[in-house]
């Protein structure tokens, strides 16, 4: 009896042990999941960021978006994906820890206080023979059910439909993510993710406070721009060209993290060390101190076609129509990915901030070849080869048939 109670006690400490290396191997690999996509979303940031102007974008859905598109990736047109996806995680496991991040940014279902919703959906060509094994994952692990639309036969009302549904679950801030022409009738899939924010300053700054305040350009002039004040114990570090303040948000959940350079002209040079390693760090280095805040009140919308520069990050053979491998979403026509579209607004005000992404990956199939016309009916030369060793056995011409 005893040695009954003592093995049936080992397989409880066996059952638990089990059970604690399962979790911490979900959070091992939800760590590395988000550390990838942040490594990603810089280098795509230091592509971006070689343009003038005012930048923003949310690498979050563009990895969550070609999560769902790598599910269907096969061979050296995936292997290439994983690598500038920063993807570091087993295949298998990778898509139910995707839907494990989509659960936790979502609170796991509890009533929050701010507004952080994200919703994921599949756009395929009706009729077209999807793989069901990809169809279940992506609504399994993204919530992405599979809607369907008429791209060959009606491309601009499924364009509209795609657009409209990205409007509705951005609270209207995105709008005409896709914009005419980029469909047509060749697209099979397109991908979409859309992600929206908005959560109150754990302090807000009082609207009295708010003045016209000089903001220095690079180029040694100045703008008047309305600028928020507030003095508070915030997370401050001091790293030597520049300075790191923590602004949190109502809950505590969220953060925003500003980096400021101490001359105007400082930006290129701190962005070239804008890596996931130094954010880390930089971070660690934060610590309490009263703060006298100014912070100009912005309105930014940006958006990119990335194609060019996911290609030049080395995700090269999605984009080649002779090369590309999507044979995990259908099997029936050689697909590649025709274009890669991201848009963004975000806005900064004394409440707090309202932010919005979008992003639609469109999968197209290859165009055929034009018709072309062989008629043999003048004087041909002929040639018959052995196709496994190229040993040509016999060659001749012909000059008169008859």
């Amino acid at each position: 009896m005893r040695r009954l109670r003592m093995g049936l006690l080992a397989l409880l400490v066996t059952g638990v042990t089990v059970e604690l290396t399962s979790a911490q191997r979900v959070d091992s690999d939800l760590r590395s999941l988000v550390q990838g996509n942040t490594e990603f979303g810089l280098a795509l940031y230091q592509r971006l960021a070689k343009e003038d102007g005012n930048l923003f974008l949310s690498p979050y859905s563009i990895s969550n978006a070609f999560g769902m598109c790598y599910a269907g990736a096969r061979g050296n047109t995936a292997a290439q994906m994983k690598d500038v996806l920063r993807f570091k995680i087993n295949d298998e496991r990778l898509h139910p820890v995707f839907g494990k991040l989509i659960s936790q940014l979502h609170g796991q279902g509890k009533k929050q206080s701010f507004q952080l919703t994200i919703a994921n959906r599949l756009w395929g060509q009706k009729g077209y023979g999807f793989l069901p094994e990809f169809t279940k994952l992506s609504s399994d692990h993204y919530g992405a059910g599979l809607e369907e639309v008429n791209f060959s036969g009606d491309t601009e009302a499924a364009r509209s439909k795609i657009n409209h549904w990205v409007e509705e679950r951005t609270n209207q801030k995105i709008k005409d993510l896709i914009p005419a022409g980029v469909l047509n009738d060749k697209t099979r899939l397109v991908l979409t993710n859309a992600i929206y924010f908005k959560a109150a300053w754990a302090k807000m700054f009082d609207k009295n406070q708010t003045k016209p305040g000089d903001f220095r350009l690079a180029s040694g002039k100045t703008v008047r721009v309305p600028m928020m004040h507030n003095s508070e114990r915030l997370q401050f570090a001091s790293l030597g060209e520049f300075s790191m303040v923590s602004l949190m948000y109502e809950n505590y959940q969220q953060s925003m993290w500003i980096l400021l350079p101490n001359k105007a002209d400082g930006l290129p040079a701190l962005e070239k060390q804008l890596t996931a390693e130094n954010l880390t760090r930089w971070s660690e280095k934060l610590s309490d101190h009263m703060v006298d805040l100014a912070l100009p009140k912005f309105r930014i919308t940006s958006e990119f076609n990335l194609n060019e520069n996911l290609k030049a990050l080395g995700m090269k053979d999605a984009f080649d129509p002779n090369r590309a491998d999507f044979t995990g979403l259908a099997t029936s026509e050689q697909l590649f990915i025709s274009a890669v579209l991201h848009k963004a607004f975000v806005d900064v005000n004394e409440m707090g901030t309202e932010a919005a992404a979008a992003t639609a990956i469109a999968i197209g199939a290859t165009s055929l070849p034009p018709p072309a016309t062989f008629h043999a009916d003048r004087p041909f030369v002929f040639v018959i080869r052995d196709n496994t060793t190229g040993t040509i056995l016999f060659l001749g011409r012909v000059v008169n048939p008859s």
